[in-house]
């Protein structure tokens, strides 16, 4: 294979013979999101930044001219999981050579970041390996792919914001949809890549925020979840100055049409009093907050570089549960961190009986490469990592049916965004991000309707319609 074509500063390049030209009709983009909400984000992103050289996206790779994987780093063996989905479309790329034509296959994302010059040597058929951070180079990247004999790779780190280049989206916005406000991380987690992948912290100006909310608004969405590595660490270029979330999310809360608000991820570090009081005082802020944790234990935390203590993470909830009593905390946790003992894991299942959470997300530790986690010493074993693990997650699935069977009987707002699996079914959230399943109209989707629910299960609730969207508050 030639050598990867670099290319941190791309200017502008005019497609030649045999490349997508601008409005060209019908050509294929088929896009596979791995990992997170921001990834979500980025993928619609992409499909805007490439609909102007005449790509629709479709649902099956055979029908695509172009393939994207948009790869997260975060789980265990994120990179191998890569790399075997591009060994099932190599039989599909040979036979549109074979036919005369061409697929163009791209890596992007945080898995494109951290191995970049690796997937260009391992997987020859990867046309584009870029980061996250470039894909709004995307047409020009597809451009030099159709003339280059090697990859293009671009994993630059570049000095002028994507977002600034960005094409406003005209599609139809999802009744819940994704704004990325925040990117990147300054906390250096030692377990953590996101600050080797996605940069340094970097807060959208106030004024694009809002106008992105304003035609997503526009589009249909009735609900926008804010979306951030450290979402919470917001602070944004606007009127007087900075602005913090707090104030962001309350010039939000005045747009015409916007039902509800929500944000993510959080870092306990950034949970400050404007942001608490805003759980109090603005009505659309949902009572729902994912606030990872990872561990109970001062002495892990100390070694994760999490930079609080387990008492401070119990103020922080005392507090929000202060402001806003009907709040709902989910959190992330991490056991078998390097050096973690019987008792730092039994301080971390007391921490989770103290503070009761929703459903939430639990990992067995996993080193990343080129983080200061995997040089830690006193690796705990795979079994014990395991079974630590399976104790954590029955507690954990304790407390999220708990909380599922305590809306049994109630009557909560639900905001209806799609139709459900079954005849007749339609689906929505209530404010503590519970799906709930009804039997109802298309004519719900899009309305927050008041529901009764009757009925708990696993990971979702069934309830019935009580109301119509006239009487009901979001």
């Amino acid at each position: 294979m030639a050598e990867a074509m670099r290319h941190p500063d791309i200017a502008p390049a005019l497609p030649d013979q045999g490349s997508p030209s601008r409005g060209t009709p019908d050509r294929g983009l088929f896009i596979k999101t791995y990992g997170c909400q921001m990834n979500v984000y980025d993928s619609g992103r992409m499909a805007d930044v490439l609909a102007p050289l005449g790509y629709r996206l479709v649902d099956d790779p055979a029908g695509a001219d172009l393939i994207v994987l948009n790869t997260c780093h975060i789980r265990e063996k994120a990179a191998e999981k890569v790399y075997s989905e591009i060994g099932r479309l190599r039989p599909l790329k040979a036979r549109r050579a074979k036919a005369g034509g061409r697929l163009v296959i791209a890596v992007a994302g945080c898995v494109a970041q951290a191995e970049g010059e690796e997937i260009t040597r391992r997987a020859p058929d990867v046309d584009i390996v870029l980061g996250p951070q470039a894909y709004h180079r995307l047409p020009e990247l597809v451009a030099l792919a159709h003339r280059a004999t090697g990859s293009v790779l671009d994993t630059t780190f570049p000095t002028e914001p994507k977002f600034d280049h960005l094409p406003a989206a005209l599609s139809p916005s999802a009744v819940s949809a994704f704004l990325t406000v925040q990117e990147g991380c300054d906390k250096f987690c030692t377990f953590c890549v996101v600050p080797y992948t996605r940069g340094a912290e970097y807060s959208r100006p106030v004024a694009a925020v809002l106008d992105e909310a304003r035609a997503l608004v526009g589009r249909g969405a009735r609900e926008i979840v804010l979306l951030g590595q450290n979402v919470n660490a917001y602070h944004g270029d606007g009127a007087g100055g900075a602005w913090s979330l707090a104030r962001l999310i309350g010039a939000l809360a005045r747009i015409p049409g916007l039902l509800r608000l929500r944000y993510t991820t959080s870092h306990p570090l950034e949970m400050n009093v404007d942001l608490i009081a805003a759980h109090r005082d603005i009505d659309i802020l949902m009572p729902h907050l994912h606030l990872p944790v990872q561990s109970g234990s001062d002495a892990v935390l100390a070694a994760m570089n999490r930079r609080y203590r387990a008492d401070d993470y119990r103020r922080i909830v005392a507090t929000l549960r202060a402001a806003r009593p009907d709040i709902a905390l989910s959190g992330d946790f991490i056991v078998g961190f390097p050096g973690e003992t019987d008792a730092d894991f039994q301080r971390t299942l007391d921490l989770v009986d103290a503070i009761s959470f929703a459903p939430s997300f639990s990992f067995k530790y996993s080193p990343r490469p080129g983080t200061p986690g995997a040089l830690l010493p006193r690796p705990v074993p795979e079994a014990l990592k395991a079974e630590r693990l399976a104790v954590l997650q029955a507690r954990l699935d304790a407390q999220a049916d708990a909380f599922h069977r305590a809306a049994i009987g109630r009557r909560l707002p639900v905001l209806f965004d799609r139709a459900g699996r079954h005849p007749g079914q339609r689906v929505g959230r209530t404010p503590y991000l519970q799906t709930v399943h009804v039997a109802a109209e298309d004519s719900v989707i899009g309305t927050v309707r008041e529901v009764a629910i009757v009925r708990a299960h696993a990971n979702s609730l069934e309830g019935r319609l009580v109301l119509p969207p006239a009487e009901v508050a979001a």
